[in-house]
């Protein structure tokens, strides 16, 4: 009866995707047959990795995602009041851990990669990009760092580790009044590209996203200057048997495969 019930959907999706079927009409019947998809939240560094990962689970399964992008301390402020996400992934694991430990997850969940984080200068930009952030030192002395874009430390952990790095490098009071803060990382980058600003810090998972490769230069910042980016993932109280899959699905070599070219790195490579 499963079975069936996925050959009719991908016979829809086709027939949706031909013209044979409107797709308002498409999704109204597949809403009926698949029932309610789960809501998966992730942190705005996996934005296209989780797209081409829920991709090929969707398209091998017959069952569909709902995907919500956003800070992971925002995102983890949302389940504890009540958002029916089935599945976190955060790209830091404290948020993962203290969903656990306050009782909204099914257990303590499961590593899926290791963030990096890059130095990004766009287009014409006078700063040099360098792991150790030495050409951002010698551009703020010179005058040329007038705006510098990073997420928002106090609830997106890259913009956490992009606050760690310009401490640990001397400059981060200096930096302080230049930083334009996004509400994510993904915003950040966008910042960081838009020619507004000098440059920033991002996910290099961002940063060879074809939304971004090609539009400057980057270099990973050294993990000497701050704490490893650890992202893990839990199932939420209530979970059902979509997402359960779906996190099966992330924890075998096909995701691997993709969360490491999209720029990430393999848990436990700090």
């Amino acid at each position: 009866m499963k079975s069936h019930r996925r050959q009719i959907i991908r016979a829809i999706v086709s027939a949706s995707a031909l013209g044979v079927l409107p797709l308002a009409g498409a999704g109204r019947v597949l809403a009926a047959l698949a029932g309610t998809s789960p809501i998966i939240a992730a942190a705005a560094s996996l934005r296209y990795a989780l797209q081409e990962t829920a991709a090929a689970f969707e398209t091998g399964t017959g069952l569909t995602l709902r995907l919500n992008f956003g800070s992971s301390g925002n995102l983890s402020r949302q389940i504890r009041q009540g958002a029916p996400f089935e599945l976190f992934l955060s790209a830091d694991e404290e948020y993962a851990f203290g969903l656990e430990r306050d009782g909204f997850t099914a257990g303590e969940g499961a590593l899926y990669a290791l963030g990096q984080l890059v130095i990004f200068a766009p287009g014409q930009s006078p700063l040099r990009v360098d792991p150790e952030l030495s050409g951002l030192g010698a551009a703020l002395a010179r005058g040329d760092i007038q705006r510098f874009a990073i997420a928002n430390p106090d609830h997106a952990p890259y913009g956490r580790a992009a606050r760690e790095a310009l401490m640990r490098a001397g400059l981060w009071e200096a930096m302080r009044p230049r930083l334009v803060l996004g509400e994510n990382i993904s915003q950040a980058a966008q910042f960081a590209v838009s020619g507004s600003s000098e440059g920033g810090m991002i996910a290099r998972s961002l940063a060879v996203a074809p939304r971004f490769s090609g539009r400057g230069r980057f270099e990973t910042v050294s993990g000497a200057l701050h704490r490893p980016l650890r992202q893990r993932m839990v199932l939420t109280k209530g979970a059902g048997k979509t997402a359960r899959a779906f996190y099966a699905f992330l924890r075998g070599p096909a995701a691997r495969k993709v969360f490491l070219a999209n720029g990430f790195a393999e848990p436990g490579a700090e």
